[in-house]
């Protein structure tokens, strides 16, 4: 019998680590090649980790909300043959990952912490990972302060995230002065437990998902990173009505597919941003990053209410078919919840289609590291001044406004007027002669 090392794949080029969110296979069960094995998040998407050979689960090296390093080995799968044998990180290639470096400081602390840190224990109602623990006794935290930190793992356990954000909040409140009494006597802890939640007795009290507080603390730090200003205009998209209209049916029955607006409107941010490069950058500390490729997000509602942004990768370089393909294909994945880690990586300006929801505007939130975000609005039938040769009159007219956000800090207002206004011309100026 052999021995498989089962590793944790490389997720995408920003993605250095996972937490397991559930074992799909309990030790001993038999387990096909490409058979899921384990379920694992990241602070981008949750996905599977397949098994690459046929066996048997001899042995699971990480509990339940352990937070695992690319190119660690997870699990052990005894399968025919003679020799160990390591199973790559990726199809494509192995990659190695240096000591924990957090591991080795933990394990110098256990022995010190012990002499100040009663042993902390799982209970009925809850569990502690060893990790956690550790952490735990490294810090000085006591068993009773532990409690009370909120958990956001499953069935409300602790998670290394949960106790690292515990401490940064701790560490940045004020300090007071304590008085460490003699061992003898015995101590009490001075903590304050954290505050409850206040609801009257008809109230509801939902605990928000996991991928909801990543949502909500990306929007948090985006607002304090970046000086958020908006830019308006309106676009005129009635020849993209009619055009769409005319070929909306023939796209059906040949391609399969939806013909949506979205490409369209794609396809004009594409263009503007290889006009205005710039938008196209972006902020590491006091340096300024051009991007040498247009890779543009678009926001995309899940079923449960969240969002997750998927990116078109080089959307400058496709027609309009291959952007409606791309579309399409994201759009519906992402409803699937079967994206992958890299689907929704190396985004460099993001697409925001508010008017789905009956919106006419509104005022998105930049997506980091990225400087801007367009928010499209409504399209509406509406009365407008028809400016022609002859003179000008009033006419029925599809018309949308276009929300532009974008960081103050190295867009000027100028910019950021200039690019939006690019946006509006190309959708303007629509060819309704135009095949896909």
């Amino acid at each position: 019998m052999a021995k498989f090392e089962l590793k944790l794949p490389k997720m995408g080029e920003s993605v250095a680590e996972a937490t397991i969110t559930s074992w799909l296979k309990e030790i001993g069960e038999t387990i096909e090649a490409d058979e899921a094995v384990l379920e694992i998040a990241t602070d981008k998407v949750d996905s599977e980790v397949p098994s690459e050979v046929d066996g048997v689960l001899v042995e699971k090296l990480f509990d339940v909300d352990a937070v695992v390093q690319v190119g660690q080995t997870i699990a052990v799968i005894e399968t025919e043959g003679g020799n160990t044998v390591e199973i790559k990180a990726t199809a494509a290639e192995t990659q190695k990952v240096e000591p924990v470096k957090e591991v080795a400081e933990v394990a110098q602390t256990v022995v010190a912490a012990k002499e100040i840190t009663a042993p902390i224990e799982s209970t009925g109602e809850r569990f502690y990972s060893p990790l956690v623990k550790n952490i735990a006794k490294q810090e000085g935290i006591s068993q009773t302060e532990l409690d009370t930190i909120a958990g956001t793992g499953k069935d409300g356990r602790v998670t290394k995230n949960d106790i690292k954000s515990y401490l940064k909040s701790r560490s940045s409140a004020p300090k007071t002065e304590t008085v460490v009494p003699a061992p003898a006597v015995p101590t009490k802890s001075l903590e304050k437990k954290a505050a409850p939640v206040v609801a009257s007795g008809d109230d509801e009290i939902v605990e928000m998902s996991r991928m909801g507080k990543l949502v909500a603390k990306h929007m948090v730090d985006s607002v304090q990173t970046s000086a958020h200003v908006q830019s308006f205009i309106e676009a005129d998209v009635t020849n993209i009505w009619n055009w769409r209209k005319k070929h909306k049916d023939n796209f059906k029955s040949r391609e399969g597919e939806n013909l949506t607006f979205t490409p369209i409107f794609m396809e004009a941010v594409a263009k503007a941003l290889r006009d205005f490069p710039m938008m196209n950058i972006s902020v590491q500390g006091d340096s300024i990053v051009k991007k040498k490729h247009i890779n543009l997000g678009m926001a995309a509602a899940l079923p449960d209410g969240n969002l997750i942004v998927p990116v078109i990768k080089d959307a400058d370089q496709l027609n309009l078919l291959g952007m409606a393909k791309k579309v399409n294909d994201l759009a519906n994945r992402a409803r699937l919840g079967k994206l992958n880690p890299d689907d929704i990586q190396a985004g460099t300006y993001t697409v925001t289609n508010v008017g789905t929801f009956g919106s006419i505007m509104g005022t998105p939130i930049i997506n980091q590291p990225q400087v801007g975000i367009l928010a499209l609005g409504a399209i509406r039938k509406v009365p407008a001044v028809i400016e022609t040769p002859e003179g000008d009159f009033i006419g029925i007219r599809y018309r949308m406004f276009l929300s532009h956000s974008y960081d103050h800090r190295v867009v000027n207002g100028a910019l950021g007027g200039q690019f939006v206004k690019a946006v509006k011309d190309y959708l303007e100026s629509w060819d309704m002669d135009r095949e896909i």
